[in-house]
């Protein structure tokens, strides 16, 4: 029996670092096939000797029983909404607005990120392990789709790495890339099936699955975007807390600009405009944050919004 289990866990360790690989860096290092077969062989293991279920496994990636409906949970921090700017005057605005609260004159470093047009998610890992995973909701609460998020191939279901924290909630946006929407329409088609309006529907629709197998043949993706509640970690930044994220086996918008100042901001945003529609995936606009999470703080939030945030 102790073979068995260490067959087990050697395919479930190779198995999530390929994943890894292939989903998270681009850069495969075994064909398709053989990843099948090696899901395949985890996958019979598993069957024989149920007393080794994991909810950590691969093999959960696959879905698991449908679900009667979704509960709730709460946010341990509030997922606001942000504010928005529709011209170059409004950012310079909050920028001023936020030197002011500060009470400095001096610049302001900013992070800028392309902003995603999905369904953002929260998901909580206790000791590195995926243990709960739930949607924006009303920002105070959200459905909890722990099941679905699984099914998602870059979502890390163990992290990896130094520093593990024992309590991270991170939060993302879930997406469809235009390619996998255009063959997910072609395959409705085929089927006689509603097609989907557009790839953010597409990507609400498969996240609020009751039936998890459904979810895991949707082209699911995600970028990773904060971090709610962390313990055992200090980070001073906001770029520095989205890099120990790509450390820990997140996957991080690569377009995001760190340290830049409000104008260069403006600048940036010009330059996403232009790229935007050969862009894999859909954006709506450009969200700027303050850097310093010390800022961040200092500034606060009203009920419905952090002050040191907007979306352009």
């Amino acid at each position: 029996m102790s073979e068995i289990v260490e067959k087990v866990e050697k395919l479930r360790q190779e198995l999530h670092r390929h994943n890894h690989r292939y989903y998270v860096l681009d850069d495969p290092e075994i064909s398709d096939a053989e990843y099948d077969r090696m899901m395949q062989e985890l996958i019979a293991l598993e069957k024989a000797h149920p007393e080794l279920y994991s909810p950590d496994s691969p093999t959960q990636r696959v879905g698991s029983l449908p679900l009667d409906k979704f509960e709730t949970v709460g946010h341990s921090i509030p997922m606001l909404s942000l504010d928005n700017g529709f011209q170059d005057e409004d950012i310079l605005e909050f920028d001023r607005r936020i030197r002011k609260l500060l009470g400095t004159t001096d610049e302001i470093s900013y992070t800028a990120e392309p902003k995603m047009d999905g369904l953002a998610v929260e998901l909580v890992y206790e000791n590195g392990r995926l243990a709960l995973a739930s949607t924006r909701g009303d920002g105070i609460r959200g459905e909890v789709i722990t099941a679905n998020i699984r099914t998602i191939g870059s979502v890390p279901l163990i992290l990896h790495g130094q520093n593990i924290p024992p309590i991270l909630e991170v939060r993302g946006e879930v997406f469809i890339g235009k390619e996998g929407f255009e063959k997910l329409n072609e395959q409705r088609s085929k089927e006689d099936q509603p097609l989907f309006a557009n790839p953010r529907n597409a990507a609400a629709g498969s996240l609020r699955q009751l039936d998890s197998k459904i979810t895991a043949k949707r082209p699911l993706e995600i970028f990773l975007y904060g971090i709610g509640r962390i313990e055992g970690v200090q980070l001073v930044s906001h770029s520095e807390s989205l890099k120990f994220l790509q450390s820990l086996g997140f996957r991080i918008n690569p377009l995001i600009r760190a340290n830049i100042t409000i104008l260069q901001c403006l600048e940036y945003y010009r330059e996403l405009s232009g790229k935007r529609h050969s862009l894999p995936y859909e954006i709506d606009g450009m969200v700027i944050k303050a850097d310093s999470l010390e800022y961040q703080q200092r500034v606060g939030a009203t009920s419905r919004s952090p002050r040191w945030a907007i979306a352009y």
